[in-house]
């Protein structure tokens, strides 16, 4: 009797426990493909990576749902007045409700990014620190964004079950990818355990803290950058024969780019042949390990006096990994400093540029 009780729990019990299985790893897998575009986000907008993941996770059925799979929807972002792309028909909180359609799941992220940092009911979620998760959860359900009253509950569990939390810290420059923990799925568990992780300080020695640029696709021949004309430079480049192709006198190039003259690009990177401008196109930016404000300026495509204007920088002043330089409005304060080197105009414009 008391071997067919064991074999009836069982019966009930093992499809729960392969259910919960398959959606660990459908959410594994999920986090796996789209933590990059999480991170890249949260150094764009600041919205923090641990909350991208855990809402798209959420609203998408860990990409499984039948919006995301109809529309590439990843935040069950709805069409509102505003929205002039696609859309599609889906059931929420009420029949038939317009839900916008994108081409490709990172467009989806990018709108989401959008969606939170230009809207102002959400305003005051840029005022937390970003690595505050659980004040973002709540935030987003006090700003309306979902009418579930156990959303706040949801994405908090999500983070912390999954450590989604590690990939705020690898936007912030604080824990290198290579340290952030796998999780891994058997048929008889669900996952296991996350351990801890450390920041680079703690980590590493000065010298292995300094993280090579990273390589992005720039494309080929001239484009722009918050509106300003610019190309990508190969090592070894003549700045005349850049200044020839593109018709643009020798003196102005380094002028525009805020460097001293040379003969050849001494690393892949950003050249401008037009006149920076004075604010960003996005906010802020969150400082990353290796960046200097000339770098930042850079990618940013604003003026390098321009961004010191707006966040109290000496000219020997280099902000510390993790903190948030403002690209639009002046900063309400000095960012934190990392320790003082002798970072000269010069020296800044020879490092290599974070992208």
């Amino acid at each position: 009797m008391q071997r067919v009780r064991i074999y009836f729990i069982l019966f009930f019990l093992l499809p729960t426990a392969v259910c919960f299985g398959q959606k660990a790893e459908a959410v594994l897998k999920y986090i796996e493909t789209y933590k990059e575009l999480a991170i890249t986000e949260m150094q764009r907008t600041g919205v923090p990576a641990s909350i991208t993941l855990a809402q798209g996770i959420h609203e998408s059925g860990a990409g499984n749902s039948k919006l995301v799979l109809a529309s590439n929807n990843h935040f069950g972002i709805k069409c509102k007045s505003n929205w002039t792309g696609e859309s599609v028909k889906h059931d929420d909180d009420e029949k038939s409700e317009c839900f916008r359609k994108y081409p490709l799941p990172e467009h989806s992220y990018k709108d989401h990014s959008d969606f939170l940092k230009n809207g102002k009911r959400y305003a005051f979620l840029f005022e937390l620190d970003p690595t505050d998760y659980k004040g973002w959860a709540n935030g987003l359900k006090q700003a309306g964004y979902a009418t579930n009253p156990k959303y706040p509950q949801v994405l908090i569990k999500l983070i912390e079950d999954y450590n989604l939390h590690s990939y705020t810290m690898t936007a912030l420059g604080k824990l290198q990818e290579s340290e952030t923990v796998q999780l891994e799925t058997k048929s008889d568990t669900v996952y296991k355990g996350v351990g801890g992780f450390k920041s680079l300080d703690e980590t590493l020695s000065k010298e292995e803290s300094k993280i090579p640029a990273e390589k992005e696709n720039y494309p080929v021949g001239e484009f722009k950058i918050n509106d300003t004309k610019v190309i990508y430079a190969k090592r070894g480049t003549s700045f005349l024969a850049i200044a020839k192709k593109y018709d643009v006198d020798l003196s102005k190039i380094f002028e525009f780019n805020e460097m001293p003259r040379m003969e050849i690009v001494n690393d892949d990177q950003l050249i401008y042949i037009q006149r920076k401008r004075k604010t960003g196109k996005d906010d802020f930016h969150i400082v990353v390990p290796g960046e200097t404000v000339h770098s930042i300026a850079q990618k940013q495509a604003i003026r390098l006096e321009s961004l010191r204007e707006l966040n109290w920088l000496k000219a020997d002043d280099k902000p510390a990994p993790g903190v948030q330089l403002s690209l639009k409005k002046k900063s309400s304060s000095v960012p934190k400093l990392a320790v003082k080197e002798n970072y000269s105009l010069t020296q800044d414009s020879n490092k290599r540029i974070s992208n």
